[in-house]
């Protein structure tokens, strides 16, 4: 079968600062509840600066320059193990600094709903004229105008519900509401979703560079973030996918948004390979901004343990996937694990179902995958607020199900974590450590021929919307690609050859008979 390929990916972090402070939820819901709290007054000084967030280790991670495995060669905590003279350019794509992000989220609206002041806008363009992916696009860089006075974009804030943008502690603009009495269009909201758009255009033009791939040959985008688009009457109706495509230039693509919390990137990737495998689309690009809801979501914690806010990156990732070229690694539809309705909540029901069951049906045993990608979360972030190491925990609970599936014996389950497990590293961004972030190192590692194959696994809570209690969960399998095969006759190559051989014989056979 002619399964569809991983073709490329990208992955990107935006250092938002002042975002945290001004736009995180946790931030925002304490100057409501009690502004004078100790934690608002404490959290300036655990703020990174732009220099350390690029040299902390599971930031160089998550954009390429370091494998998981090199992460795991270092004792946590990693906070207090700075890299030094790290790049912000990585292998999948790069950290970009807040005050560029505040220029293409200048760039990226399209109703002028981004007020920035002159001064500020004749910085930022000049950083972002010196972009190696924005330098060269001068229907982007024409975006950037001239600006507006500070007084104006003050009378906006104070007067008519503006949301203000900071960097460096400094008023440079304002995101404008779009509608007086509409919440959904209210400035706070449509701040959120242009930093959505905007990272998640950030990440496109990470994957056109990093892949060296033609924006005009995508077909089809699946947009897969946290965030809702849309007005009072269709609440996140959407489309952020064409919204993005029009800015990265996939300018014959048409998409949709796909929704599922935490697990979405990972039912994405099975909508897409559907897609592609059906022959309805040749290339469907995953993608995704990220939210600065999230922004020191953990903040208390770790204030109150003397460390640094270290949920500061907004984060965005992309992957393309294309018909079988023979060559990139195959992902197999017929090897989609599902958390089902009547599954159950338990731990050992959810990860039965996302991974014993494929498996399964593969007739292969835990051990046969070489690595698990589930819930990468940073544990440096999550066990000083209680949440423990969750890719361990994960990674017992599956070494546990092989050991009561006689696929390794007990004593063998920490050598099972190591060899199959990993490190997490991605962001608290919610849909982005579930299983995709581990996808560039696979894709990477199976064409090198470092492993054979891994599985990506989505897992999401469905509470959150208060209309269902139920879990969610999908996994699909990497493999490497055993070679294109010839769909019309359903057959390889090798195949056919043996067909024709045992043919010919038959003929010669019945020849010498008559």
């Amino acid at each position: 079968m002619n399964y569809p390929v991983v073709k490329g990916t990208s992955y990107i972090l935006v250092h938002a600062e002042d975002m945290v402070i001004h736009n995180g939820t946790t931030q925002s819901t304490e100057r409501t509840i009690n502004p004078d709290s100790d934690y608002l007054k404490k959290l300036p000084n655990h703020l990174r600066s732009f220099d350390e967030a690029v040299n902390y280790m599971p930031n160089q991670v998550y954009i390429g320059n370091m494998t998981p495995e090199e992460l795991g060669e270092h004792a946590q905590p990693w906070y207090d193990k700075p890299l030094e003279d790290a790049s912000r350019y990585g292998k999948y794509g790069e950290i970009m600094p807040e005050d560029e992000f505040i220029g293409l989220m200048k760039i990226v609206d399209a109703f002028d709903l981004v007020k920035l002041t002159k001064e500020f806008t004749e910085e930022v363009k000049t950083k972002l004229e010196a972009h190696p992916l924005i330098k060269d696009r001068d229907d982007l860089i024409s975006r950037l105008k001239t600006g507006d006075d500070l007084a104006d974009i003050e009378k906006l804030i104070n007067e008519q519900g503006a949301e203000a943008i900071y960097t460096d502690g400094k008023i440079v603009g304002c995101v404008k509401r779009a509608h007086d009495v509409d919440e959904n269009l209210n400035a706070h909201v449509l701040f959120e979703n242009l930093v959505c758009k905007a990272s998640g255009v950030l990440a496109g033009l990470n994957l056109v560079a990093k892949n060296d791939i033609n924006p005009e040959d995508v077909d089809y985008i699946i947009e897969c973030s946290e965030e809702a688009c849309g007005d009072m009457n269709q609440r996140g109706g959407g489309n952020f996918a064409k919204s993005i495509a029009e800015m990265v230039g996939f300018k014959n693509a048409t998409g949709s948004d796909t929704r599922g919390f935490c697990a979405a990137p990972t039912h994405s990737l099975i909508i897409a390979s559907s897609l592609v495998q059906s022959g309805t689309f040749k290339n469907v690009v995953v993608i995704s901004g990220g939210s600065t809801a999230k922004l020191g979501m953990n903040g208390k914690n770790h204030v109150e343990k003397d460390m640094p806010i270290l949920e500061d990156v907004v984060g965005g990732f992309a992957v393309l996937i294309s018909e079988n070229d023979g060559i990139n690694p195959v992902l197999r539809t017929d090897l989609v694990g599902r958390h089902t309705v009547g599954t159950g909540s338990s731990p050992q029901a959810v990860m039965s179902a996302l991974v014993t069951t494929p498996l399964e049906k593969g007739d292969l045993k835990i051990t046969d995958i070489d690595k698990y990608s589930v819930e990468m979360q940073n544990p440096d972030v999550t066990k000083p607020a209680g949440a423990g190491d969750v890719p361990n925990a994960n990674y017992k609970m599956i070494g546990a199900l092989g050991v009561m599936r006689k696929d390794l014996e007990r004593a063998q389950m920490m050598d099972f974590i190591k060899e199959h497990g990993m490190e997490g590293w991605a962001p608290t961004q919610g849909h982005i450590p579930s299983g995709v972030p581990y996808l560039g190192f696979a894709r990477a590692d199976i064409l090198e021929g470092k492993m054979k194959n891994a599985m990506i696994v989505g897992k999401g809570s469905l509470f959150l919307g208060r209309m269902t209690n139920l879990f969610d969960g999908v996994s699909i399998v990497v493999e490497k690609n055993p070679g294109k095969t010839d769909e019309e006759k359903g057959v390889s190559e090798e195949e056919v050859r043996t067909l024709v051989a045992e043919a010919m014989r038959d003929f010669a056979s019945h020849l010498l008979q008559d």
